[in-house]
């Protein structure tokens, strides 16, 4: 893991007057396939619509820090954000990467345990944590949906768990390829091709390596025949069997 910029501190997002407006097109958001509010109805969105802002959060910006009250809850409709924890010895671990239609929002503390950062331009669609509350009461499949992403969330972070403790770094990266590219077929039919809007820096402290590493995991990878790397935040698949292969050899 590496050491976290001590340069200038991110700003943090705010919304501005007009951005009221902006979550209102609900049954027309091209990921709500992904996000939780596909649960609800053609006539139940209206009851979301009229408690969501649509926030714009710049890249470097961060949405909340660690620590602070819990006051909303996120739904992210564009762009890509981290969660980073910061450890008493100065050293950051990204706990995970937060994408289009993914939700904040599942957790039982009172207050933010990451800090939530923006790594590329990015919308959130954000909702009063009281409110969203009275909704999952009225909508019980709306608190279903909400109970099935939690799981999903924990069988994630235990995989990640195993990953940080047992696998190799090529096993680890081939893995983190995978997910993405499960990912973003789910978004846009992308072919073998898998954006990185997250630094080397990032993936290193997400998959407990150091970025050097994950520079020469890359390189080998490529070598190896399985992947391409035609920009520095594009990957192309070119094996993905054999990708599939090492990232479950650790399994």
């Amino acid at each position: 893991m590496t050491r976290p910029d001590t340069g200038t501190p991110s700003p943090t997002a705010e919304p501005s007057a007009t951005d009221a407006a902006g979550g209102r097109e609900c049954l027309q958001c091209s990921i709500r396939h992904l996000s939780v509010c596909s649960a609800l109805s053609c006539d139940e969105v209206q009851a979301l619509e009229a408690i969501t802002v649509s926030q714009p959060v710049p890249t470097g910006a961060t949405l909340a820090r660690a620590g602070e009250p819990r006051t909303h809850v996120y739904t992210v409709t564009d762009g890509a954000l981290r969660l980073v924890r910061t450890l008493a010895d100065g050293r950051r671990q990204v706990s995970g990467f937060v994408l289009p239609g993914d939700y904040l929002g599942l957790s039982g503390s009172d207050n933010h345990r990451y800090d939530i950062e923006a790594i590329a331009d990015s919308r959130v669609c954000r909702v009063p944590l009281s409110q969203m509350k009275e909704l999952r009461q009225r909508f019980p499949h709306l608190e279903r949906k909400l109970l099935q992403r939690a799981c999903q969330e924990l069988d994630a972070a235990q995989d990640n768990a195993l990953a940080l403790a047992r696998l190799q770094p090529m096993e680890k990266l081939a893995g983190f390829l995978l997910r993405l590219a499960d990912r973003e077929a789910l978004l846009r039919p992308s072919g073998k091709r898998v954006s990185l809007p997250m630094g080397r820096g990032d993936i290193a402290d997400h998959l407990g390596l150091t970025m050097e590493t994950v520079s020469r995991t890359f390189t080998k990878l490529r070598q190896l025949g399985l992947i391409a790397l035609p920009q520095l935040n594009l990957v192309e698949i070119l094996d993905p069997l054999g990708l599939k292969q090492l990232a479950s050899n650790g399994v």
